[in-house]
């Protein structure tokens, strides 16, 4: 019988620090592109590839996010009274039905890896999907459906990876790799933020997993990693060094990182130009900004 994938893990415990002042009082996962939250493209994105249950890792200040998923009789009651039945559809759209959504505490910072671990009673023995709001992936197909095909061949664990410069691989889970079969790279390890010079490849990892049990087993070892955290890739390469395969999944998107200042208004442009009803206004701003500029040199 082949495993399928069920449930997802949102880590969303992190403070927002970078976004300050916002984040004293909103959480950065409800912060929008465009109209819709950042935790929404998750969401929709965990949805479309079939995932049933939901499970949101969070900490003190986060009462917002689970609000924003409660239904809101009032607001309702007054769109259909107005007869803006299309503000009421979307509206729809957020509301989780009761069980399909679940909240854990974070209780200390203590890393991605721990993260995860606070969820491990609600996930069993099954594989998961680990799913970062920060990291946005405008995609025709979403990344995760592309990565839940990839699991339903391959049974083992699958991250989604990225090309990115050397000189950056420094930031990121970088994939030792095996055998590179193109969209899917199998792997010999992988290693957590290596230092200059010292990375195996230029493949890094991001916010996007589908795990088995093994991992979380790794978990319960609590090993602390780089800058002092449980590293979730370093509980994927201890699996990988007990015979679980790994793989490195080139996704088709365009993500975006949206943890970054730099890379959040670059996903509100890039979203902003693909909706019909804003498209023409922002370029022509854009153009006049753009013209503007070139005046000035």
């Amino acid at each position: 019988m082949r495993n399928r994938v069920s449930k997802a893990i949102f880590p969303v415990a992190g403070l927002g620090t970078r976004f300050l002042p916002a984040t004293k009082s909103v959480p950065k996962e409800i912060m929008t592109l465009v109209d819709r939250p950042l935790v929404q493209y998750a969401i929709d994105e965990a949805r479309a590839a079939g995932i049933k249950e939901f499970i949101f890792v969070t900490s003190r200040g986060k009462s917002a996010l689970e609000d924003y998923f409660d239904n809101a009789p009032q607001l309702e009651q007054q769109l259909r009274k107005a007869g803006k039945t299309e503000l009421l559809e979307i509206l729809k759209s957020t509301d989780m039905d009761s069980g399909e959504i679940a909240y854990m505490r974070q209780a200390k910072p203590l890393g991605l890896g721990h993260a995860v671990w606070c969820a491990r009673r609600l996930i069993g023995n099954e594989p998961f999907a680990v799913v970062l709001p920060d990291d946005i992936i405008a995609a025709d197909k979403p990344c995760l459906a592309q990565m839940v095909e990839a699991f339903e061949e391959k049974q083992s664990n699958i991250v989604a990876a990225m090309e990115v410069p050397v000189e950056k691989a420094g930031a990121y889970g970088v994939l030792d790799i095996k055998e590179d079969m193109g969209r899917i790279v199998s792997t010999k390890g992988l290693v957590e933020k290596p230092a200059p010079g010292e990375a195996p490849s230029n493949l890094a990892v991001i916010g996007r997993y589908i795990l088995t049990p093994k991992v979380l087993s790794k978990l319960n070892k609590k090993r602390t990693g780089t800058g002092g955290e449980i590293q979730l890739t370093d509980a994927i390469a201890d699996a990988r060094e007990d015979g679980e395969e790994v793989y490195g999944f080139r996704f088709e998107g365009q993500r975006f990182d949206c943890g970054s200042k730099a890379g959040y208004l670059q996903a509100t442009v890039a979203f902003a130009l693909s909706r019909p009803d804003l498209r023409d206004d922002l370029w022509g701003y854009l153009n006049e900004v753009v013209h503007a500029e070139k005046a000035a040199q």
